[in-house]
């Protein structure tokens, strides 16, 4: 638990990340999205691997990329990639119980963790889909904020139709080995403004709109 007081320091010295944020990190025990070989080291500063090759992004990638969504409660959020459901269980704090996020997996067992996570966390306000979520989900959208939890070539063009006007896409863009974090806002006449928020590595989008297997 000291290491989780030292992640919460270490950010509020570092970063500007939001009382509203820093409290969800807090709220949420990392510890119960891991698995059982590395609840040690849920509060290290690292990624930690799940199934299948997919790993848990370190901490404070997920605080980054929480912050960049510019999260408002009751918003509508869009997650291309659950993983073990933290990064969704994050968002679901900030955006509180009026607000819902939609999230997808591709990988079955991942479905089944990720929904068991967020079950034992008492986390209602969140949906995760076995599909392939680059083409979105158009039955759900438009959404607020979308957040792409895997590397793509570039922002998938149905997400960004399904993005509402002034919202917010944010995901590692670039090849398979390396990539930037970007953040885009959408403009009334569905133009993106860029951000670039430093180099990350992620795991590979795969489906329709991701790299091919």
């Amino acid at each position: 638990m000291d290491q989780k007081v030292d992640l919460l320091k270490f950010w509020k010295e570092n970063f500007g990340f939001t009382e509203r944020e820093l409290d969800a990190f807090e709220s949420v025990r990392r510890e119960d999205f891991v698995p059982d070989p590395y609840r040690h080291a849920a509060y290290q500063d690292v990624p930690l691997p799940l199934l299948r090759g997919k790993t848990i992004s370190q901490p404070s990638t997920v605080m980054i990329m929480t912050h960049a969504l510019e999260l408002e409660p009751g918003d509508t959020v869009f997650e291309v990639g659950a993983g073990s459901g933290f990064q969704a269980a994050i968002i679901a704090k900030i955006i509180g119980p009026k607000g819902k996020v939609f999230t997808t997996e591709v990988v079955p067992e991942l479905v089944q963790f990720s929904r068991g996570n967020l079950r034992k966390a008492n986390i209602t306000n969140v949906d995760v889909h076995e599909e392939d979520g680059s083409k979105g989900m158009i039955s759900q959208a438009p959404f607020d904020k979308i957040i792409m939890t895997a590397a793509c070539k570039e922002f998938p063009q149905p997400l960004l139709d399904q993005l509402k006007p002034n919202g917010i896409i944010v995901g590692p863009v670039g090849n398979q080995y390396e990539q930037e974090m970007v953040k885009g806002v959408k403009d009334k006449d569905g133009h993106l403004a860029l951000d670039f928020l430093g180099q990350f590595l992620f795991t590979p989008l795969y489906g329709k709109y991701g790299f091919e297997d």
